[in-house]
């Protein structure tokens, strides 16, 4: 008995986490290419967004890129924040192990440089 107790603890553990689990968001921050502008930018990012939606777990992706407008020097030359968000982490993880040998990939360094990035989870209230 003391096992199906603890086993079903386990399992409503388990789904309670998942109910609370936030999605995750990849923020990156990136410097532009010089000889590319902010329009361009965004067109290629739509590229690169339209080959990231082939990735497996990309499919349910979405991207935005925020420009500064007034902001304090950060000491690594950002130009701007790139974000990728996924309504889960298991899409999430499907994309990463699966981007390395992507078209997507491939893109990379076209438009921006990108010099570092940080996993966030969002806890959206609605």
């Amino acid at each position: 008995m003391k096992k199906i107790v603890a086993a079903a603890i386990a399992a409503f553990s388990l789904a309670a986490v998942q109910a609370l689990a936030g999605s995750p968001v990849q923020v990156w921050k990136c410097q532009i290419n010089d000889e590319m502008g902010e329009e361009e930018l965004v067109k290629y990012s739509g590229q690169w967004a339209e080959a990231a939606s082939k990735v497996p777990g990309g499919e349910s992706m979405s991207n935005q890129v925020y420009f500064p407008v007034a902001v304090g020097a950060d000491g690594n030359g950002t130009d701007l924040l790139f974000i990728s968000s996924w309504p889960n982490f298991e899409d999430y993880g499907k994309f990463w192990d699966a981007y390395p040998d992507s078209d997507a990939a491939a893109m990379e360094g076209g438009a921006m440089s990108c010099h570092g990035s940080q996993l966030w989870e969002d806890m959206s209230i609605k």
